[in-house]
């Protein structure tokens, strides 16, 4: 099944199965009506036998979505023209497609019952027409050259079969090693919060106790806090983005989700940014993965817009479609000038990484008012 799926995504698409199902028929066709002339022992080509030849190049272009259906089609088809003695020719291509085909999908007894059928039909075709004589060696080449496409296609299947198990195997290797590094580093997480906390609690309880007493000891103590602090966050950063995972465990705490954002807006007003939020579309619940996408992109926006756009205003756009949600921060800052030298740091990089979790994009762009506009395209699935 593993083989069937993945070939399922992985066939050409619709535009070269339709240019090739054209370059089939004009084969099958004018190479058979060439063919006919160098036959005279053979049934001359009518209507019947051109309507067979076109079953093949239709079929093709549905050959994704039903190999079995479709192999037995272009079997049937290929049968009944040999049967009635038509003349052979470029008739075995739109065969051999098919053969290959199937085969490589892993329907292989259906591969395998159609060539039967077809080199039966050759025979009953050999034996029922006084113009068509009974030849061993014509009988022994088609058997031939149905085993060689056979035989590839199975060469063909066991390739790709070997090729995805390694593909496999080496994603697997890599998640392991990825594994055991984010261990390792979240050991060095530990190690660095436990030191700085403890740095940071002491020097904390010696400016409590030094305050009334020798107030000039205070300040040491503060700045030995903040320096303890700035290293922590330091390399807590440098930490932080090789940590993320796609998979995390259950939340203790309630997953922040749109209806927070409200929170978002009443804090960025306390720092001195005015934002509005707009909704459009049909609000509606959404899965929780989008909805708590949607609201750590806005609030890693507003962060932003606060610690760097010098900006006095922001809006939040939440707009429901059918089947997305698009989130749109825009800010009236100045930084729309620099985007082109803008350095992503861990939160535009986490807010990319969130919508590409989804199958969705984050853009970046310079606002019309010279700020930044940040635009998100987040897939929510069907409405409920």
């Amino acid at each position: 099944m593993r083989g069937r799926d993945q070939w399922a995504h992985q066939d050409a698409p619709p535009i070269a199965r339709y240019v090739l199902a054209f370059v089939v028929a004009l084969i099958q066709l004018g190479g058979s009506v060439g063919a006919a002339h160098g036959q005279p022992d053979r049934r001359s080509l009518d209507g019947l036998a051109v309507v067979l030849l076109l079953v093949a190049p239709l079929a093709i272009t549905v050959l994704r979505r039903f190999p079995v259906q479709t192999m037995a089609a272009i079997a049937a088809a290929t049968t009944a023209y040999l049967a009635r003695g038509y003349p052979y020719g470029p008739v075995f291509l739109g065969l051999a497609i098919g053969l290959v085909a199937t085969v490589v999908r892993g329907h292989r007894l259906v591969a395998w019952l159609g060539a039967a059928a077809v080199l039966a039909g050759d025979a009953l075709g050999r034996l029922a027409f006084d113009t068509a004589r009974w030849s061993w060696q014509a009988q022994g080449g088609l058997l031939a050259w149905t085993l060689v496409v056979l035989a590839a296609a199975e060469v063909l299947r066991s390739w790709r079969e070997r090729a995805a198990t390694f593909r496999q195997a080496a994603r697997e290797t890599r998640l392991r090693q990825a594994g055991e590094e984010r261990l390792r580093i979240a050991q060095e997480l530990h190690d660095v919060v436990a030191h700085h906390m403890s740095l940071i609690n002491v020097q904390a309880g010696v400016a409590l106790h030094l305050a009334d007493r020798k107030p000039e000891q205070v300040e040491p103590a503060l700045l030995a806090i903040r320096d303890a602090s700035k290293e922590a966050l330091t390399e807590l950063r440098s930490l932080i983005e090789v940590l993320r995972l796609d998979g995390a465990p259950a939340p203790r705490s309630p997953v922040a989700n749109l209806a927070g954002l409200d929170d978002i807006v009443e804090r960025s007003g306390h720092a001195g940014l005015q934002v509005t939020k707009t909704v459009t579309g049909q609000p509606r619940p959404l899965p929780a993965a989008a909805e708590l996408a949607a609201y750590r992109i806005v609030q890693e926006a507003i962060t932003n817009i606060v610690r760097h756009a010098h900006a006095t205003r922001a809006a939040v756009t939440l707009d429901y479609g059918d089947d997305r949600l698009s989130v749109t921060i825009e800010d009236s800052g100045n930084g729309g000038a620099g985007l082109a030298k803008l350095v992503q740091g861990n939160g535009i990089s986490g807010m990319q990484e969130r919508a590409r979790a989804l199958g969705g994009e984050l853009r970046v762009l310079a606002a019309p008012g010279g700020g930044i506009r940040v635009e998100a395209d987040l897939p929510t699935g069907s409405p409920r």
